[in-house]
């Protein structure tokens, strides 16, 4: 069984820096990609920023120039650096990851959410 642990969520001030972490544990031969997503109340879960095993990233147009994906392959582990916050980018943080190749097959997982609050 694949679990997918996240931290680094809290409060931070508009303008503050925040680092999200999230490691895939279990027995996993591949990954093919991870990402986080993010949902605010009233809100549809939507991709932040995801990054593929070959590297390549993909970002959200509102997060571009402000947060960068980061990934160690070889630790299952993705990091998402977010600077210049702002209050519209507050949400439930979700770690994702796509095209898992376990035991049991492939699928896609998800972590349990990391509250990220940007205020005054």
């Amino acid at each position: 069984q694949v679990q997918l642990v996240e931290s680094g969520g809290g409060l931070v001030q508009p303008g503050g820096s925040l680092r999200l972490s999230c490691t895939a544990r279990g027995t996993i031969f591949r990954i093919y990609g991870m990402g986080w997503y993010r949902q605010a109340p009233g809100k549809q879960r939507e991709l932040v920023a995801s990054i593929a095993r070959g590297e390549a990233r993909e970002y959200a147009d509102s997060v571009k120039g402000r947060f960068t994906i980061s990934r160690d392959v070889a630790k299952n582990t993705v990091t998402l650096q977010m600077n210049s916050l702002k209050p519209e980018d507050s949400a439930v943080y979700y770690c994702n990851a796509e095209k898992v190749l376990d035991p049991q097959g492939l699928d896609d997982y998800w972590g349990q959410g990391t509250q990220v609050t940007v205020s005054s």
